[in-house]
């Protein structure tokens, strides 16, 4: 697979084609002036001799001397750089002509050029000339056509050197500013290159580093930070991996240090059958234990790898609740505790796993609640939510604990220890359901009671 270009490189060509364009602008402009600078020169001295040329014939008389005529003209020309002059009358009579070019030749002006004023380029003999075309009405002999020329090969000639010694500046302010611009990227780019070399040093010994945002420009402010809250939520999940793990040891090893006790204590001395068929049952009530324990944390593994709920049907919250007051009756009735139902409600969703997360809120409400109170379960919709709220009297659980008891394994105390399914994973699995179905689930507690308030959609969705 083609890597994509280096951005240093990208910026370097980016650069480079910015500083192209403007100097190939600059270059091409700075030309134009000067050609423009030396053709208005030239047309202004045209146009100082054809004025000079103009008051001449105006007083020209049929009878004046041809030698005194031409001795004029040549005063005229004389004081400006090579003008070349050609004078005819109207019935073709030629009346001056300069020796250094032969102007009869330049060709009519064409329509271009006398909107332009009669002014064109002309070319003999290996030389340049820039003419000017007029006629002229004098006293006599009609019309004079006057052509007039300056030679324009110093400009064309310096013009040429000129453009060649420019566009070499160009080409060479090019090269110099594509250099200066890598050089600039690399050093632009040291403060990243120090970040990624902090980052590369980063090993999950080292999840406490920070990178501090005051010493990075502006621009990569956002980039540490968002490393640093990177390294925030690794540092809370490997925690949590790390509490987790201790605590799966400690509850695994519970039960298995009471079946090895048990055993070993049975197997000290020979007994009878009913001895060991006790000892039998008090194992299988731990291996029990353990197998449920076994199912919750497959259960919550599941859960994080696939968070959209498996099945998809409609379900009738009311008739949930009630099948579950149903299974939970005689244990309630046994603590002295009334289960009351308000409320109805419809939704999509997992029933099985719905029906568990209900069943652990109700079974841990029933076993905080104190006698001769209730269990309620309030049910309420509105067009495109459920609230479920399981609220019961009892101890109030301490704020600090409040946004912890969702954590797996987390206990609040000894007085609640065995919540849920019993090993501290029952509230972490009714979490788990309710972001699955794309809920959430808020608890509160108080002196009057604790309460879990479930709000999912009444349809599915992908969890957030």
């Amino acid at each position: 697979m083609k890597h994509p270009t280096s951005l240093a490189l990208r910026l370097t060509l980016l650069f480079s084609a910015v500083a192209t364009v403007v100097l190939l602008a600059f270059g091409w402009v700075i030309e134009r002036s000067i050609e423009e600078h030396f053709a208005l020169e030239d047309i202004k001295e045209l146009k100082v001799i054809a004025q000079a040329v103009q008051q001449s014939l105006t007083t020209l008389q049929p009878n004046h001397d041809l030698t005194r005529i031409k001795q004029r003209f040549d005063d005229i020309l004389v004081g400006h750089h090579g003008p070349v002059l050609y004078i005819r009358s109207a019935s073709g009579k030629l009346l001056y002509s300069s020796p250094e070019a032969d102007l009869s030749l330049v060709p009519p002006p064409s329509s271009k050029q006398r909107s332009q004023g009669n002014i064109q380029q002309w070319s003999h003999a290996k030389r340049h000339y820039r003419v000017l075309t007029q006629q002229i009405t004098g006293e006599s002999n009609g019309p004079y056509t006057v052509v007039i020329a300056v030679v324009i090969d110093f400009h064309l000639h310096f013009i040429k050197n000129f453009r060649y010694t420019l566009w070499l500046m160009v080409i060479c302010g090019i090269v110099i500013m594509g250099l200066m611009s890598w050089i600039a990227v690399r050093q632009g780019h040291r403060p990243l290159h120090r970040i990624v070399e902090q980052i590369s040093q980063t090993s999950a010994n080292e999840l406490n580093s920070r990178l501090d945002p005051t010493t990075v420009p502006a621009e990569l402010t956002e980039l540490a930070l968002s490393f640093n809250e990177l390294l925030q939520r690794m540092e809370e999940a490997f925690s949590r991996l790390s509490n987790f793990s201790a605590d799966i040891a400690h509850e695994l090893r519970t039960p298995v240090t009471n079946m090895m006790t048990q055993t070993q204590v049975a197997l000290s001395q020979a007994r009878n059958a009913e001895a060991y068929q006790e000892v039998l049952y008090s194992n299988m009530e731990e291996y029990e234990r353990m197998a449920q324990m076994i199912s919750d944390m497959l259960f919550l593994a599941q859960a994080d790898n696939t968070r959209q709920p498996p099945n998809a049907e409609a379900i009738n919250l009311k008739s949930e609740v009630h099948n579950l007051f149903d299974y939970y009756g005689a244990w309630a009735e046994e603590c002295h505790v009334s289960l009351i139902q308000q409320g109805d409600a419809h939704l999509q969703g997992d029933r099985l796993m719905l029906r568990r997360a209900l069943s652990n809120l109700l079974s841990n409400a029933i076993r905080y609640t104190p006698a001769d109170n209730s269990v309620e379960i309030t049910l309420n919709h509105t067009k495109s939510d459920v609230l479920i709220v399981v609220q019961n009297p009892g101890t109030p659980i301490p704020t600090e604990h409040l946004y912890k008891i969702f954590d797996r394994f987390y206990r609040t105390d000894p007085s609640r220890q065995r919540s849920g399914e019993g090993a501290g994973l029952g509230l972490a699995i009714v979490k788990s359901i309710v972001e699955a179905h794309g809920g959430t689930i808020i608890a509160t507690s108080n002196a009057i009671g604790t309460q879990f308030r479930i709000s999912l959609p009444r349809e599915m969705r992908s969890p957030p």
